[in-house]
């Protein structure tokens, strides 16, 4: 045990590469690139620390280059399922028994490799497995990643030192244990860093994990893995399984030592979970903390007093980064008819030099959705649109699957503030704007707060204080991060916590205390120096 109280270091947001043309990060990143294309790797399981395979093994193919093989991945079946539990079981009585500070080391460890002499590596897995640009990549698996893990850390750090007052006779103390028994995290394709962060921030209050990924983000995930064996993590503490959900409800959602679902992904999945947990309610031996991050239908919306080339910039960047695969991606836009001609012009300006393609080409600025099933539900919107009498495409519209699933940036204008493409989440390159009478401004705000279920990412644009004061309190449980004047995307560890409420999950903030807070099992300690001799009270002494 260490007699002291240890402070970790107040973190800095990782200074994010530029990759310019001559640059040394730009030539390790091209040659990493190179190197994981040559080469098809066999991802494993990984239970208790050793590499286990099943046989049933599947693919991992490039987005934009759908022919090319990555990887080949091992999926975990019952048997696996059920030795995940048991390596999580035997590993929790000594992670508990670590001092924090050497948890804590585990993760600063993993961020400096980040940092360093791993980040050209998990760059490149994203970009091919994930198909994003070089921007979205280090911005996502190595800065949001390195990120995660720092604040992570250091937000555990405060709540250690959070204690209640104490009496001179008295001495008060709350002990932040871990969760009885074991927290499964189910993690999306579209971030490394939501990925890898959904079994870090448990496992470093001293909660085992099952980390089942994404079939999307196998080969990046499994990158991450090998960073935390070399950082020093015990076998057990998290167990990567890539497996089918089927499988993963009936063995892990109903098993009775279930204490936490750490989940990122689609609404419809995480109500099936809510559902199967309710279902298992009785045979828990507690009650499972449910903390998920699931759907949006952001929306950008614009007053007549708007800076129309900020406006401009945002709808592009907030709709079609990483191809709108992002679920803070702004999806849906409210544009004054007044202002509506000088934005086309910006619009069409910028629009007409963006370049879809290969995402190790860096003159592009989008690349491929992820998959198939992908491409084909983000194109039946834009066939949709196309057929009707309420819209048309402005820009874009366009898509080819022949190489790589490319769908071009897409714009459509509806008449109907209710159009399909204007409720449903996409999860694509793809925006709707509904043109409104400059009259009809607050008519038209609570329209936007009242005509999607979601309420996760949403941002106004206006120069006039007094409007932008009455958008936002109209727009006031319309979304759980709120931008002004920029676009709804983007939120940075440490300075922007990231959740939405309604339908878009429980809103627990990651990169925030509140979120860690969800991972630990309070227990308060009372210490009586003197305690009591006698029971009566002085009230008793009644004459």
């Amino acid at each position: 045990m260490s007699n002291g109280i240890f402070k970790v270091r107040v973190p800095n947001n990782e200074p994010i590469y530029g990759y310019k043309p001559g640059s040394v990060e730009k030539l390790e990143l091209r040659q990493t690139l190179s190197q994981l294309k040559e080469e098809i790797i066999e991802i494993p399981l990984i239970i208790g620390g050793k590499e286990i395979k099943t046989g049933n093994i599947r693919e991992v193919k490039i987005p934009h280059n759908h022919k090319h093989i990555l990887a080949r991945y091992h999926v975990a079946g019952d048997k696996e399922l059920e030795m995940a539990i048991e390596a999580s079981h035997q590993a929790k009585e000594a992670w508990i028994k670590l001092d924090w500070h050497d948890r804590a080391a585990v993760f600063l460890k993993a961020a400096e490799l980040l940092k360093g002499p791993w980040r050209a590596a998990i760059n490149a897995a994203t970009m091919l497995g994930q198909s994003k640009t070089v921007f979205q990549a280090e911005i996502d698996s190595a800065c949001e990643l390195i990120d995660f893990l720092r604040y992570n850390t250091y937000y555990m750090n405060e709540i250690y030192t959070d204690q209640p007052n104490s009496i001179v006779t008295e001495w008060n103390r709350l002990e932040y244990r871990p969760l009885d028994g074991f927290v499964l995290a189910i993690t999306p394709f579209n971030f490394t860093s939501i990925g890898a962060n959904l079994p870090t921030a448990p496992a470093m209050l001293g909660n085992t994990v099952i980390w089942k990924p994404s079939n999307n983000a196998v080969y990046s995930n499994y990158i991450f893995m090998r960073v935390l064996k070399e950082a020093g993590l015990p076998d057990g503490v998290i167990n990567f399984v890539p497996s089918n959900g089927a499988d993963v409800d009936r063995v892990l959602i109903g098993h009775k030592d279930l204490a936490g679902i750490h989940f990122t992904g689609s609404s419809r999945v995480f109500e099936g979970i809510w559902k199967s947990v309710g279902e298992n309610i009785s045979k828990y031996r507690s009650f499972p903390r449910i903390v998920g991050e699931t759907g949006g239908k952001d929306f950008i919306f614009a007053h007549n007093s708007s800076d129309i080339d900020a406006l401009a910039v945002a709808i592009i960047r907030g709709s079609f980064e990483f191809q709108g695969q992002k679920c803070s991606a702004a999806s849906r836009a409210y544009v004054p008819k007044s202002i509506w001609e000088e934005l086309k012009g910006k619009l069409n300006e910028q629009l007409s030099e963006i370049k879809v393609g290969d995402v190790e080409n860096f003159t592009n600025f989008v690349g491929a959705v992820i998959d198939k099933k992908a491409f084909d539900k983000v194109t039946s919107y834009i066939d949709y649109a196309k057929k009707s009498d309420e819209a048309e495409i402005f820009w874009g519209g366009t898509y080819d699957d022949s190489v790589g699933y490319f769908i071009d940036p897409t714009i459509i204008l509806t008449t109907n503030p209710k159009f399909k493409t204007m409720e449903e989440e996409i999860f694509g390159p793809v925006i709707t704007i509904y043109l409104y009478d400059d009259k009809d401004l607050e008519s038209t705000l609570k329209l936007c707060d009242e005509t999607s279920p979601y309420g996760l990412t949403g941002a106004i644009f206006a120069q006039d204080r007094e409007a932008l004061a009455m958008m936002q309190k109209v727009l006031y449980f319309s979304a759980g991060n709120f931008y002004i004047n920029d676009k709804p995307t983007g939120a940075v560890v440490g300075q922007q916590p990231f959740g939405g409420g309604r339908k878009s999950g429980t809103n627990d903030k990651a990169g925030s205390k509140l979120n860690l807070l969800r991972w630990v099992n309070v227990r308060n300690i009372k210490e009586n120096f003197i305690p009591p001799k006698n029971y009566r009270y002085e009230y008793m002494d009644e004459e």
